[in-house]
Formats: structure tokens, sequence, C-alpha cells
């Protein structure tokens, strides 16, 4: 069901959050294309890598890192090209859509809020984009939601940032097309991750989700890996600037 993207072969990829969830969907896909994929999470994926390595024939380089430490990223940007080269796609993933009401946005808990889902991605982008300027090429993906599509409650924060990372992608899309750096957001519905299955789904809730969509399946990581790919690759090197959505017809755009 994956595509094939010969143009991704030996590219340097760099994923935030990219072992686990919809992120370790995104690395498999990456890697079976013959890509160069580092990631980076704060808990342990050795086992994965070898997981990666057993099941694709490649293994990714894992890189222990807080996102919402910037120059911890930066950081690990910079170790990830010294050892693939300098980074071709940048997939900014990793995200908390920890629930909260507008009584708990506390200060303290807006910037951790804002640093894990919205200012990690600033701080990779700028990582990534000198190299991509003298490459003269580039592709950044933003990995948002729809949820402030939809107007959700329950973590206004959250929705918050999903809406600025569209503002973000626009602006950047402008500021380095001239570079031809491709920045282009990804909205997924609700993926059956496995912390999604732990914390949030109740057959209510999923049923009522189900109802609102098009089509009447739930959605998993490699649903959404098909539509990074596609942006990742040359196949889409007029397309920039734009928000594309996976979600099982729950929204319409255009």
């Amino acid at each position: 069901m994956i595509p094939h993207y010969p143009d991704l072969k030996d590219a340097s990829v760099f994923i935030t959050g990219g072992g686990s969830g919809i992120g370790a969907g995104l690395t498999e896909a990456f890697l079976r294309q013959g890509a160069k994929v580092a990631f980076v999470q704060r808990s342990d994926a050795t086992d994965f890598c070898s997981e990666m390595e057993h099941k694709t024939g490649h293994r990714p380089l894992f890189l222990a890192c807080d996102i919402t430490d910037p120059d911890a990223l930066t950081a690990a940007i910079a170790q990830a090209a010294a050892a693939h080269g300098p980074v071709q796609v940048l997939v900014n993933n990793a995200a908390n859509d920890q629930r909260h009401s507008l009584a708990e946005a506390t200060p303290e808990f807006m910037d951790w809020a804002l640093a894990i889902n919205f200012k990690c991605y600033v701080t990779a982008c700028r990582a990534v984009v000198p190299a991509m300027q003298e490459a003269g090429k580039g592709s950044i993906i933003n990995i948002t939601s729809i949820s402030y599509m939809m107007g959700m409650a329950g973590y206004p924060i959250y929705t918050a940032a999903n809406s600025a990372l569209n503002g973000l992608t626009r602006s950047l899309a402008r500021e380095f097309g001239p570079d031809r750096i491709r920045v282009n957001a990804l909205a997924p519905g609700w993926v059956m991750t496995q912390k999604q299955l732990d914390m949030w789904v109740t057959p209510e809730g999923l049923a009522a989700h189900l109802a609102r969509q098009c089509l009447p399946d739930t959605l998993s990581p490699e649903d959404i890996a098909g539509g990074v790919l596609f942006l990742a690759s040359e196949t889409s090197r007029a397309m920039t600037g734009q928000a594309l959505v996976i979600d099982g017809g729950v929204v319409v755009t255009g």
C-alpha cells in the first residue's frame, strides 16, 4: 500500500517523535524508500530501531532529545546531518494533545504546550533551512491536526498551536520559495495510535467520530505515511504553502 518514490532513496530525513505513534509509521515508510532516517524523542527507542532494521533492512539513527530544549534539538539536527548529510526532508511530527480546560491553561502550562506544539517546529525549521538554501531545494512538512478546523473543545492551547502552525507554514513557504524550499502542512484526523487507544478512545466517542467521517474506517499511521511521502518527494515539487488533510472525510477544504 505504501507508494515508491525513487528520488527519496538515500535522502537525509529528520523526523521529530519518529519512534512511536504516527512518527513510527513515518520512519518505517521512509526507510522502505531507502532514505537515511534520523529521529528524536525523549524515551529510548533502541528496540524500535532494531525492529525497523529487521523489517526494512535499514536502521534509523535515534537521537535522545527533549524537543522543547532549542539547543538540544538544534544539536540533534546537526548530529543527524553529520551522519547522513544535510537534512533534505524535515518532518515536524512530535506534539502533545494533553486535554485541558481554559481554567487549567496557566502561564506555566501555556509555556509548556506551546514549546512542544509550536516553538520546536520553528526551532527545527531554523536549523535545516540554511543547508536547504545552499542545496537549492528541500521539503518541510509540519504535522498539524483537524482539531482546530473542527473547533474542538477540551484542549484550547493545543488547537491554537495547530492553527498557528498553518500560519507558520504559509509564511515560510512564501519566504523560502525563491530557494525552492517547499513548506507544507499535513492535518491527520483521529489516528488510532496506541496512545489514543490507551488514553482517549471510548466506544461511544469513536462511534460519534466515525459518524462524522465520509469513510467508515478508522485511521492508522500507515494512512498518513503516503501523504507525507508525497509531500517529501519531488513528485509534489510544485506544491507549497498548502494543508493536506487526511481524515476520512470529516472536514472539507477548498
